[in-house]
């Protein structure tokens, strides 16, 4: 996977950020999710993963995408009542910072999130859009060891 490709997966990923307050419309419950991960151009992929996400963990999913590969700021950073708006960027060890947006929705059972960058290709700029959607399938997380449900 190119540099372009993996910035822009790596925005769909699950968040990591300062912490939020939860509340009642500031945040996910924590639960069992399934969240789907895309990237929808200019090169399409999609990942699915079911994990859960305990109380101490639903703010580092909410507020904005970065990993362990990608380090990302969020100067604008808006989250509460059913919306959140990120804008910021992203960088590597190997590159410039990449300028990242994104704008969803969200209630206590699902998670929805567009998000842009615009990745630098040589002295072309391409345009990159992912998308994130999430449900909470149980307020009860499997033991590690049982059966995933379906």
């Amino acid at each position: 996977m190119n540099r372009t490709a993996a910035a822009a997966l790596a925005l769909t990923l699950p968040f990591a950020a300062p912490a939020l307050a939860a509340g009642e419309g500031n945040a996910i419950a924590p639960g069992y999710w399934e969240t789907t991960n895309q990237v929808l151009s200019p090169i399409r992929s999609s990942k699915v993963e079911r994990r859960c996400i305990r109380p101490e963990e639903v703010a580092k999913f909410m507020e904005g995408p970065s990993n362990h590969i990608y380090r990302c700021t969020y100067p604008t950073r808006v989250v509460g009542q059913g919306t959140i708006r990120l804008k910021g960027s992203c960088t590597t060890k190997k590159g410039p910072p990449l300028p990242v947006s994104g704008e969803g929705s969200f209630t206590r059972d699902t998670f929805h999130m567009e998000a842009q960058v615009a990745a630098q290709l040589g002295p072309m700029t391409v345009p990159i859009r992912a998308v994130t959607d999430a449900r909470r399938l149980g307020g009860e997380c499997p033991a590690p060891d049982a059966p995933k449900p379906d």
